[in-house]
């Protein structure tokens, strides 16, 4: 590898995460805090980790900056941007991440309000009289 870090970024819902790829022993840095102080729940801490796990790639640190969104949708983002970012460094791991569906940018995005309705799709309350 000729390049010392690789940059990519991953997209779910409103969140955006700038993820870099360096050097180094393994540790996830979310917005200058450790994953486990960044996410409470075990579930997303495991979708973050699920693309270094697939791959069973270590030497490098994570670094994010995220951005938007909820926190199911930031770590949906990470691990997006961590998936590019591996595929940056080793093309040939691109065809494990690409079957687990980690290259797939999620298209769901919350609908926007119409006129005429009270959100989305939801109609005003019907009465006859």
């Amino acid at each position: 590898m000729a390049q010392a870090d690789f940059n990519a970024v991953g997209r779910r819902k409103e969140a955006v995460a700038r993820v870099r790829l360096v050097p180094g022993n393994g540790t996830i840095t979310i917005n200058k805090r450790e994953l486990d102080d960044y996410f409470g729940l075990e579930t997303l801490k495991m979708t973050v980790r699920q693309p270094l796990e697939l791959t069973r790639v270590s030497g490098f640190d994570v670094i994010v900056n995220v951005t938007g969104g909820g926190l199911t949708g930031q770590s949906g983002a990470i691990r997006h941007g961590i998936s590019r970012a591996l595929t940056k460094a080793n093309p040939e791991l691109r065809a494990d991440l690409k079957k687990a569906g980690f290259l797939t940018r999620d298209p769901r995005m919350k609908e926007r309000k119409k006129y005429g309705l009270k959100a989305a799709r939801r109609a005003p309350q019907f009465s006859k009289r």
